[in-house]
């Protein structure tokens, strides 16, 4: 007979994934079983201090208490109608987040991927009917680098070969431009041109911040030459940077906007396409949609996440929190770590690789109470929950510094 979940360890646990679940993960070998706030918790008691929250999805911790509420109370009324019908959660929910974004209207799907597969669609719908670009000419502008998610015609347009070898073949009408080369852009972008889809900080790369003037570049030439520009905030949006969204930094507002992890509050996946309403306005009923999209529970959940951004507590505690995170990242400059980007609460940072790399950083972290994870060689990610305090902070660079030393 297989033990119960809350009597088997996780040794055993791991072991019990190996058969039955895909491989598409390569988790870090810990088993969470309770979180609170900044931690976590796995089978066997030990606690952790989650330093990725989720790659985002956490921006506000653990099980946060108004979040939380908002989701006991919802499920004791309605959770689901489908957009067949009206609910009465979905208005609020999208008067407020167009409010927050500055922009006009808003499309509820669930998934990040699923933002970005719909503002591809909105970006082509209205490259014909506004625009004029002949029927199935339309083509988008991405940067090398990217990571918009993982479905078959996003990976279409990435230029990771562990995403795309032997998923093809691939959808066209993508180029593929160096990302923070407003040159390489400007010659890319044409008459068919229906946008430019650019990560104001690229994650997945290893927070990748462009240039100052980058952002503003892109929107300057994406407005005379016609074309949309479609920001993928779904990882560096909804405090993560210090602002509300990452291209506030360079006081930029897009055409379209991607948002998706932290809008469900780390309870329900929310995302939304959210855009100017002369660009939203070409969708027409039955064109696109979603069983789950806008449903009642999400709604409810997505509307408390812009409640807490409304007051900008997070996004002032990611800004100050993030002058520790930087600071202390500083001190190891030199002493294990080679380099580091960050803003805000986000951050990538370089280990000399000589010391290991960054799975092997991440496992050696891991072993010392601190869980993060690695991207691409030698580099890792912070991405504590806003919630985390300074003196976590310190606590895990220390831990940082400590394992780095041993490493050497």
């Amino acid at each position: 007979m297989t033990a119960p979940a809350h009597a088997r360890t996780s040794a055993d646990l791991i072991r019990a994934e190996e058969p039955v679940l895909a491989h598409n993960y390569h988790p870090l070998p810990v088993v969470v079983a309770r979180a609170e706030g900044a931690w976590v918790e796995d089978v066997e008691g030990r606690r952790y201090l989650d330093m990725l929250a989720g790659y985002s999805a956490l921006n506000f911790g653990h099980r946060h208490p108004a979040l939380i509420q908002a989701a006991h109370d919802q499920l004791d009324r309605l959770t689901l109608t489908s957009r067949a019908f009206h609910n009465d959660r979905l208005a609020e929910f999208a008067e407020r987040l167009a409010a927050l974004t500055g922009l006009d209207m808003v499309l509820p799907m669930n998934t990040g991927a699923e933002a970005v597969e719909s503002g591809i669609k909105v970006a082509r719908k209205w490259a014909y009917d506004v625009k004029g670009v002949p029927d199935g000419q339309a083509t988008i502008v991405v940067a090398a680098d990217n990571f918009h998610g993982r479905t078959t015609t996003i990976v279409s347009f990435s230029t990771d070969e562990t995403a795309r070898a032997g998923f093809g073949p691939f959808t066209p009408g993508f180029r593929i431009v160096p990302y923070n080369d407003l040159a390489a852009l400007e010659e890319a972008v044409d008459e068919t041109t229906a946008a430019v889809l650019i990560e104001p900080i690229q994650g997945e790369a290893g927070v990748i911040i462009p240039d100052e003037g980058y952002l503003t570049g892109v929107r300057e030439l994406t407005r005379r030459k016609g074309c949309l520009f479609i920001a993928d905030e779904i990882q560096s949006g909804l405090g993560r940077t210090g602002r509300t969204l990452a291209i506030e930094h360079e006081s930029v507002v897009p055409d379209v906007l991607l948002l998706g992890k932290a809008l469900g509050g780390g309870i329900v996946p929310v995302s939304a396409v959210v855009a100017r309403r002369e660009v939203m306005g070409v969708l027409g009923p039955g064109e696109h949609g979603s069983t789950f999209g806008g449903n009642p529970l999400a709604a409810a959940v997505g509307t408390a996440v812009v409640g807490l951004l409304e007051t900008g507590e997070f996004q002032r505690r990611a800004d100050e929190l993030g002058l520790v995170l930087s600071e202390g990242l500083e001190a190891l400059r030199g002493h294990g770590v080679s380099g580091f980007r960050a803003r805000g609460l986000w951050a990538g940072v370089d280990v000399d690789p000589a010391l290991g790399t960054g799975r092997e950083i991440s496992e050696r972290l891991m072993r010392e109470g601190i869980l993060v994870k690695d991207t691409h060689g030698s580099t890792i990610r912070l991405a504590p929950p806003l919630t985390v305090t300074a003196d976590e902070l310190r606590s895990a660079l220390g831990t940082l510094e400590k394992v780095l030393g041993q490493a050497g």
